[in-house]
């Protein structure tokens, strides 16, 4: 059975949107982290917010070696407004329920199955006990108010165990963590 595995910034205060707008850091451990990531994965699934941001700049951007491996990699996206995403390249849109989807998913061949940023997205795969990693990157920075956080105030409770932690030299925490189950 393949992984589901998601890497996300967040702050201290728990925003996960925008990273951005504050996280002011960028040090060679996170570059490191991230690129474990890309070694391992060869479908990515993202949300429409996610999958729109991205569509405007990574097609054409040179910022290698990210923009290659997105750019070619096998996408789906997650999304009940949108009517098409064939506008870049290797990407699908999902149709019926995600979690059916993402089920199926894991179950056929293949290498480890990233959720590119999209916080509601990784929400409903914890919810569904479809997510297999958790990945969060904690940057020493409250965010403040106004900005979407990972986990909203109405949350259904959830159990995690810590797999690993990684202090940065910028002082984010690489915090690695596991559906209890």
């Amino acid at each position: 059975m393949r992984k589901v595995v998601s890497g996300l910034f967040v702050s201290l205060d728990g925003v996960a949107q925008s990273p951005n707008e504050w996280q002011f850091a960028f040090d060679e451990e996170m570059g490191a982290a991230l690129g474990e990531t890309l070694e391992t994965a060869d479908t990515i699934l993202l949300g429409r917010v996610t999958f729109t941001e991205w569509a405007g700049y990574w097609p054409t951007s040179t910022d290698e070696p990210f923009a290659s491996w997105i750019n070619g990699t096998q996408k789906y996206v997650a999304s009940t407004t949108l009517d098409r995403v064939d506008s870049w390249e290797n990407s699908t849109l999902i149709k019926g329920p995600v979690t059916d989807f993402v089920a199926d998913l894991r179950e056929q061949d293949g290498g480890t199955i990233g959720v590119g940023g999209s916080p509601s997205l990784v929400r409903s795969l914890i919810t569904a006990g479809l997510l297999d990693e958790l990945t969060l990157m904690i940057s020493p920075v409250v965010a403040g108010g106004g900005r979407k956080r990972l986990f909203p105030g109405d949350a259904a409770p959830a159990t995690f165990e810590l797999a690993e932690a990684t202090p940065t030299s910028t002082g984010t925490l690489i915090a690695t963590y596991r559906p209890a189950r």
